[in-house]
Formats: C-alpha cells, sequence, structure tokens
C-alpha cells in the first residue's frame, strides 16, 4: 500500500516570494468604494464615464457571488486574467528557474509547457495511458525533491474524458509539490468537482473559468481555488488591478444567471449527443472517444484530408494529429443547433 506522503506548504514558496512585501494600492489601504466619498487617493481622471477608476483590486463581490454558488470561502478564491493568467502565477510563486521542476500528462493543454518554458523550469512529460487516463505510477516515479508542480486536466483538452478519481487521490496522497486540477471543461461533465475535496487535501488547486459553459471567453477571467494559504501567497505576487472593472461587472452578471447558464449547459449537451451519433455513422470516423466537455474528439482515416475539406466547405475545426497519442484525430467544438445541422450535412458529403 503506497504511503501518504507528508505536505508542507512553505516548503515549495520561492524564497524570494516568502520575502517580498506586495504592492499596496490606493484601493488596497481605502476598502469601501462604496461610501459616498471624495476620492482624491489615487490619481484617477475625477471626470465620471463608468471606468475612471481604478476596479476593486479584490474583486470583493464577484468573489462573493463565486463563492456563494461553489461552496466555498472568498478568501479560497484568486481571479485571474483568464486560468492563462492563474497559471502563471503558480510558476512564479513556487517554481525556481532553472531548479525546479513540474509534470505534465500529454496530450494535454498546451499551455503548461509553454509557461514552463517561459518560466525556465523543467517540464517532465508522463504519457497518459492507452485509454486516456493518468499513469499515477509513472507521475510518482518522475518527481523529485524538486518537482513542485503536477499538473491534470480533467475533463482533459484535446482527449475530452475525465480521469478516474482514484488515479487523482493516489497523485495527491503521494506527492510533497501541489496538484493543479484544470477543471475548464466541469461544466459539461457528469463527474463532480475537485471544489469539494479542498479541505481533504491542502496541496489540492482546482483551476476554473469563465471562457467556456458561461460564455465569457473574450472577457478573460480564470479561477483559483485553494486553501487560504495558498491563495494569500498568490495574491502577495498578482498585479494588482488584474481584474479590470468591466471584466468584473459582465462577470457578476452572467454568474448570478444561472438559469440561463444552465439552460446553454443543457442545448450543449443536446448538441453534443447528436454530433456524437451522426459521427458515429460515417465511414472514415474509426472512432469517437467518450466526453466530458464541449467538444469531441474523433479518430479518421485521414484528417489532414478531411480537414481540408471542412475547411473548404466553411467549416473550421482543429487537427489534433500533432498530438501524442491524437494521430489523425480531430476535435469538434460543439455548435449550435444550426451550426452542427450545417456540419453534420457537410460530413456526410466529403469523399476520398
Amino acid at each position: 500500500m503506497m504511503k501518504t506522503t507528508k505536505f508542507t506548504l512553505d516548503s515549495l514558496v520561492r524564497v524570494n516570494v516568502k520575502r517580498l512585501t506586495p504592492y499596496s494600492s490606493a484601493r488596497d489601504e481605502f476598502k469601501d468604494s462604496s461610501q459616498d466619498m471624495i476620492f482624491l487617493d489615487a490619481n484617477e481622471n475625477p471626470f465620471e464615464n463608468g471606468v475612471n477608476r481604478y476596479p476593486d483590486p479584490q474583486q470583493r463581490s464577484l468573489k462573493q457571488e463565486l463563492a456563494r454558488i461553489k461552496g466555498v470561502d472568498s478568501n479560497q478564491i484568486l481571479l485571474g486574467n483568464g486560468s492563462d493568467e492563474v497559471l502563471d502565477l503558480l510558476f512564479r510563486a513556487f517554481c525556481e528557474p532553472g531548479v525546479d521542476n513540474i509534470i505534465t500528462l500529454p496530450p494535454t493543454y498546451g499551455m503548461y509547457s509553454v509557461l514552463a518554458d517561459t518560466n525556465a523550469v523543467e517540464n517532465r512529460e508522463v504519457l497518459l495511458t492507452s485509454d486516456f487516463q493518468p499513469d499515477e505510477i509513472g507521475v510518482m516515479n518522475a518527481a523529485d525533491e524538486y518537482t513542485k508542480i503536477t499538473f491534470l486536466c480533467s475533463p482533459n483538452n484535446p482527449t475530452a474524458n475525465s480521469f478516474e478519481s482514484k488515479k487523482i487521490e493516489k497523485i495527491l496522497e503521494n506527492t510533497k509539490g501541489l496538484v493543479v486540477i484544470d477543471e475548464a471543461y466541469i461544466d459539461f461533465s457528469s463527474q463532480q468537482s475537485w471544489l469539494s475535496k479542498l479541505q481533504k487535501y491542502p496541496n489540492l488547486i482546482v483551476v476554473q473559468t469563465l471562457s467556456k459553459a458561461y460564455g465569457l471567453a473574450g472577457i478573460r477571467l480564470g479561477i483559483c481555488y485553494a486553501s487560504q494559504e495558498i491563495i494569500s501567497v498568490l495574491t502577495k505576487i498578482k498585479p494588482p488591478y488584474n481584474v479590470n472593472e468591466l471584466t468584473q461587472k459582465k462577470a457578476l452578471q452572467r454568474v448570478v444567471d444561472q438559469k440561463g447558464v444552465k439552460s446553454e449547459i443543457d442545448l450543449i449537451l443536446a448538441e453534443r449527443a447528436l454530433l456524437i451519433k451522426a459521427l458515429g455513422e460515417l465511414p472514415y470516423v474509426n472512432k469517437v472517444f467518450p466526453t466530458d466537455a464541449n467538444f469531441i474528439l474523433a479518430e479518421v482515416d485521414d484528417a489532414q484530408l478531411r480537414y481540408t475539406q471542412l475547411l473548404k466547405a466553411g467549416v473550421v475545426v482543429r487537427n489534433r494529429s500533432t498530438q501524442p497519442m491524437c494521430t489523425n484525430t480531430l476535435r469538434f467544438t460543439i455548435g449550435t443547433s444550426e451550426e452542427n445541422k450545417q456540419l453534420i450535412n457537410v460530413l456526410t458529403t466529403l469523399k476520398n
């Protein structure tokens, strides 16, 4: 039986980050911007136009609503300019350039590797198994005393499947580093979010986004959920006004409309089922992989040929053949009912 590994956050934080005194903005010093006060503290333009004032650097209203919906405390949330900023902050807070390493599980989201290169951090890749599940033994064998973060994308991009809970639990229980579960597509999954396990696993970080199910890709809003201690470290190094006023307002407006969000998710799931069926009936589709996301990965006879044919017909999909274990695969994002009908019509007319 595997022995649970002791987790100590203080040993993971970079020395310079521990010593760092965070920047204190005017809005950090005077927090209650709702009061009827004359604000002459932040060198702002005084003429009101809706965005002449700096935004709340801690995004309190939005965090309070997210905390209520997700069942966590506000101090367990950090918001970023898209999930990519959140992920980059993790590197900068915990990974010493030229010394530390991370572990990723290809095929997976490409930004983990890009951020590792950007921050001069070694990326140790442990391929998924043939059924696109984590090789938990391989992950543990790849880790050493300099492994700071293991990235798990579940539901995974580009494979669309969710990882088995027991495999994730073994990784969480047998690593001294942080384990980041990227749940960008969790709203389309039948699996429960790992947010419910934050209290159990102090090394667990869950990253979500408003870009997918909430339909707000254009405003760039990523969400990090973790222990208060981890969030405090990340807050020390985040830019003071990393989430702008327009993003905060639009995000809050959308987040409170849970009924509207659920309605769109239900429509996407219904359309996903129709597209899975249609793809499975095509002679040149060899396999349609299980999906817990708002997209489908399918193996075809010749991905480049089919990609080019679809492009000529006015349909843009993603050729994922360059990814490990994804030879001759195309990724189809679920569109509207009309878009999916047009896609299926085109798919049925493709020739060799």
